[in-house]
């Protein structure tokens, strides 16, 4: 489960000083429940749909934040952006916030894409294919400090000479890698050679195109396509009637349009509608298992509301989940 750390303009109307309690309120009533393995925030520094003054919490702070205040479940981003970071810097840090944990962090990584946090922030914006070449090199890194404690690189992007992130990680063999994106010639690539897990396209049919795309890279680099688990993020929008779920998303709509006008939060409304998340509880679990069928092994979901309704969670915990099992 996500939780709300501001960037999808899910936290406003809360004081900011309050929004750490809300934040870690969720992350603990996920950690003392048995329904959720994971929790998980994005990593973004401006809000979407369109970048406002509201705000969006930083996610690498968040991980060792909740590292500190829950006990069982797991902890990732989805996805942290390579070059926000450098690579050697990162693995230590993620490093620490897994010492932090007890050993239950997930790095979830990917190329980066919001152009516009991206110049504002002094990254400049590269092309798709450097940021994907930058990618490839910090997995590179990340894997030698976490497996070896230390780290040496000549690459064409990031160059660092005996690293040394210390102590390592607790997780044997590191922190788990899910490489974040569905490009088919680069991204799903890198997938292929280093991935614990994938994150792509949630769709019925994007998936199982997805999935097929990732399959022929794993049989090239010489990988087992079985043993990496394909993800993906779902935006869940439920209720007990079909006039719920309509009132949900009207809500969120009107959130939406005080920030960014009406065109822009109807269109954000559509990765909703339609979507495999959104509808009555049978309509969710027939969704799901048709998508579990296909070899979808972790479904990560987002409650727009969550920062102040609790009660489309609880429904999905009651009536989806147990299905689900």
């Amino acid at each position: 489960m996500f939780v709300p750390q501001g960037w999808r303009l899910d936290l406003v109307d809360i004081d900011p000083a309050q929004q750490w309690a809300v934040m870690r309120d969720l992350a603990r009533r996920a950690d003392e429940g048995q329904t959720w393995e994971s929790v998980w925030v994005y990593d973004h520094f401006h809000t979407v749909p369109a970048p406002t003054d509201e705000a969006t919490h930083e996610a690498w702070s968040l991980m060792s934040a909740f590292a500190a205040v829950t006990d069982r479940i797991r902890l990732g981003q989805m996805c942290t952006a390579m070059s926000y970071r450098n690579p050697a810097y990162l693995a230590k840090v993620a490093a620490t916030a897994d010492i932090i944990s007890g050993g239950r962090i997930e790095m979830g990584i990917g190329g980066g894409w919001y152009e516009h946090e991206w110049r504002a922030y002094g990254y400049g914006f590269p092309s798709a294919g450097e940021r994907l070449r930058r990618l490839d090199e910090g997995v590179q890194i990340f894997r030698q400090a976490w497996t070896h404690g230390r780290a040496t690189l000549a690459g064409r992007h990031y160059q660092v000479d005996d690293a040394i992130v210390a102590p390592k990680p607790l997780q044997q063999g590191g922190i788990p890698l899910w490489i974040a994106g569905g490009g088919e010639q680069v991204t799903l690539k890198i997938a292929a050679r280093y991935a614990d897990y994938t994150n792509f396209d949630g769709t019925p049919d994007g998936f199982a195109h997805k999935s097929e795309v990732l399959r022929k890279h794993c049989s090239d680099v010489g990988t087992d396509f079985d043993a990496i688990v394909r993800s993906a993020n779902y935006n869940i929008a439920i209720g007990a009637t079909e006039a719920e779920v309509t009132d949900r998303l009207e809500q969120l709509k009107a959130r939406l349009t005080r920030f960014v006008g009406a065109e822009r939060a109807e269109a954000s409304l559509s990765a909703f509608r339609g979507m495999p998340g959104v509808g009555t509880p049978e309509q969710v679990v027939e969704n799901l298992t048709k998508l579990r069928d296909r070899g979808l092994g972790y479904a990560i979901c987002y409650f727009p509301e969550a920062a102040y309704d609790r009660s489309g969670i609880e429904l999905f915990e009651r009536e989806v989940v147990p299905a689900l099992r």
